[in-house]
């Protein structure tokens, strides 16, 4: 079924219906219907047509979802780009993407690399209020790419998923069904719509079901307690580390969001089975832990209605098949560790200009996930980590590598690596060793220079000098040798 015509469940059927506040202004679906066809008339006024890129540096706000309609009205490839990028990574992408221009805000520009074209993303929504609001849309079909999707390698380069408007498609419908989205919901919206978790899933479950959304610029600890209640949700996604910050919450509080809140979803990072428990008992509402990559969208739930069994991630999602092999690609038994691999409709197409990262991904139809997990003989999948050396912090994928190299370009290092280390908030954090020249080495300055080239989350939460690095007979570090660190 063509993605548009599942949006049309409520952009036509419920157009009268509220659907979105965000900053103290309401929406109904068919405003959200008149403001992305006047966007369409706007960036086709602008040149763009079917299969062009367009790139997005936004925080969230109303033109998010514009601009996302919008873009599969108009068969553009859309480019989410993390808010918490810098140079480093800004110029790797959009270089890597090369699309038509970055819409950003006035405040966020000066971000963007010389040579690329800055759309302000006012004057845009300003020319597009002006324009028809006549739907104007492209015949689409399931392969018709949408996305690219930007998610580290083990290299340290990132590489660009192709999702189509497919994958989206049996992504929005089969989470809709399985969590029993509907009408009546009120779905608090606090994931950045840049990241697959806020996009695939929060906005297409919004967009399919007809329910209505509150979304906020960003997750603020501070502010939680007076937005639940105020809005009184009873659908929340979050990660981890929101859900942490949610356990402080006084108890009385947290029993009245508890008794409203029939769905709150936790992903992009292992959640950790003590929080589970204890919101559990604080809120009396059971945590819905699932699997899902960048590349795949979801892939594993634990289950509506049934065990939500704390330390896994559930059972199969409807639309993906999974297996769990060993080195030489064949299937493990119950119980043995091995590599997830997953075939469905939700695989992207492949990886952007990189033949040789889809072929290195994918064998025979499957797509190699990297991630370690075993299946208990009822089918509940638990994960244990990475092949590679992923850290996940806060719901963010970091891959050591891509800051090692950044460190070693920075004057009187002479050696240097990054592991994660556990953090009760974060889950993991990045911490780096190294190895310097105590005379010309200055970590003031490096933290500063890493801070300007990094995202935020990516920063080092320490540097930990050692006479040298334990490595193996052919150089390899050896991470597992390296002296613990205490924050």
């Amino acid at each position: 079924m063509p993605l548009l015509s599942l949006f049309d469940r409520s952009l036509l059927a419920r157009s009268t219906r509220l659907a979105l506040e965000f900053n103290g202004h309401a929406f109904t679906f068919g405003d959200i219907e008149s403001r992305s066809n006047q966007l369409v008339q706007a960036l086709r006024g602008r040149g763009l047509k079917c299969g062009d890129r367009l790139a997005f540096y936004l925080q969230n706000r109303v033109e998010v979802i514009d601009l996302w309609i919008a873009g599969v009205k108009l068969g553009l490839i859309v480019v989410p780009v993390n808010v918490l990028y810098r140079e480093r990574e800004l110029k790797h992408i959009l270089a890597d993407a090369e699309p038509v221009a970055v819409v950003t805000s006035s405040e966020m520009a000066g971000f963007i690399p010389d040579g690329i074209a800055v759309w302000d993303v006012d004057a845009l929504a300003a020319e597009a209020r002006v324009q028809l609001t006549e739907r104007l849309a492209v015949v689409a079909v399931p392969d018709t790419p949408l996305a690219l999707i930007y998610t580290s390698g083990t290299t340290g380069a990132s590489k660009g998923a192709v999702l189509t408007q497919g994958n989206f498609a049996a992504n929005g419908l089969t989470l809709t069904r399985e969590w029993r989205f509907n009408e009546e919901d009120r779905y608090l919206a606090t994931l950045p719509l840049f990241h697959v978790h806020g996009l695939a899933n929060g906005i297409h479950c919004w967009l399919m079901s007809g329910c209505h959304m509150r979304l906020t610029e960003r997750f603020e600890h501070a502010r939680a307690a007076e937005w639940f209640e105020d809005y009184r949700p009873t659908v929340f996604f979050g990660v981890p580390a929101m859900f942490i910050r949610l356990l402080e919450l006084p108890l009385e509080t947290a029993q009245k969001i508890g008794a409203r809140l029939r769905l709150a979803v936790s992903g992009s990072a292992p959640l950790p089975a003590e929080v589970h428990d204890k919101f559990r008992e604080r809120y009396g509402s059971v945590i819905l832990e699932r699997y899902g990559m960048t590349e795949t969208l979801m892939n594993v739930s634990n289950p509506y209605d049934g065990e939500r069994r704390p330390g896994t991630v559930g059972l199969p999602l409807p639309h993906v098949r999974v297996k769990i092999c060993d080195e030489a690609g064949e299937p493990v038994a119950d119980g043995t560790s091995g590599e997830l691999w997953v075939q469905g409709t939700n695989v992207c197409a492949g990886y952007w200009r990189r033949p040789d990262a889809t072929a290195a991904a994918w064998k025979d139809g499957w797509f190699r996930t990297g991630d370690v997990g075993v299946r208990a003989p009822d089918g509940y999948i638990t994960l244990q980590g990475r092949r590679s050396d992923l850290i996940i912090s806060g719901g963010f994928n970091i891959y050591p590598r891509e800051i090692e190299e950044l460190i070693l370009e920075q004057p009187g290092v002479r050696e240097a690596t990054v592991v994660g280390m556990a953090d009760p908030v974060r889950g993991e954090v990045p911490v780096a060793y190294v190895v310097v020249d105590a005379a010309v080495f200055d970590e003031v300055a490096t933290a500063a220079r890493l801070r300007s080239q990094l995202a935020s989350f990516k920063q080092p939460k320490a540097f930990v000098r050692l006479e040298a690095l334990p490595r193996t007979a052919l150089g390899k570090v050896q991470k597992r040798l390296l002296p613990p660190w205490r924050s």
